[in-house]
């Protein structure tokens, strides 16, 4: 019989040790998520804090409060996982942050949640190689491990409405491109 859904590890980490997930008990909902590397999750306040206090002058103005925050220093950071996930095309994976990441670690997905479609799987930007977005709301930076569970990941249906009217597109990216798509040619 053949599996109808699954992981398996992207050809970049081939030979570095990736676990494939595992649900920890019997009736566990989700499989358990490694990062495939160290890094380091930085704290969202230090570079708020760090931003505002070199243009403080206080604050300058409010209107030009903003302007005094880098955008790149309060982005989420990718976690790669060297994973990959396949699933009937009725499927997805929800990616969901360990329960014990916010309380213990001050760690969260930005996004609340992370929805790996069927098609992401192989596809040609990046092999389907899955990444978890955590953002650290603590005041210290946060240092991940590789073998570090990270996030959770369930396998779920989803449905479509009767007179569902999807345009026939295919996948064109990686992360993050599933409004990318390019048109297939189209009856009528």
């Amino acid at each position: 019989m053949a599996m109808t859904r699954g992981f398996e590890v992207v050809k970049k980490y081939q030979d570095q040790a990736i676990h494939l997930p595992k649900r920890a008990t019997k009736h566990s909902a989700g499989y358990d998520i490694e990062a495939a590397e160290d890094i380091v999750i930085p704290s969202f306040w230090e570079s708020a804090v760090k931003n505002v206090a070199k243009n403080w002058a206080p604050f300058r103005t409010y209107k030009d409060f903003g302007e005094s925050i880098d955008p790149e220093a309060m982005k989420p950071t990718l976690v790669p996982t060297g994973l990959k996930a396949y699933m009937p095309e009725n499927e997805y994976l929800q990616l969901t942050c360990r329960s014990s990441n916010p309380l213990k670690r001050n760690l969260m997905l930005p996004n609340g949640v992370g929805i790996i479609d069927s098609d992401y799987y192989n596809n040609e930007a990046n092999e389907g190689e899955i990444f978890v977005q955590l953002l650290n709301f603590g005041f210290e930076p946060v240092e991940i491990k590789k073998g570090e569970r990270i996030a959770q990941g369930i396998f779920l249906s989803y449905l479509t409405v009767a007179d569902d009217q999807s345009l026939s597109l295919e996948r064109s990216g990686g992360f993050g491109s599933s409004g990318t798509h390019s048109l297939e040619k189209q009856d009528g």
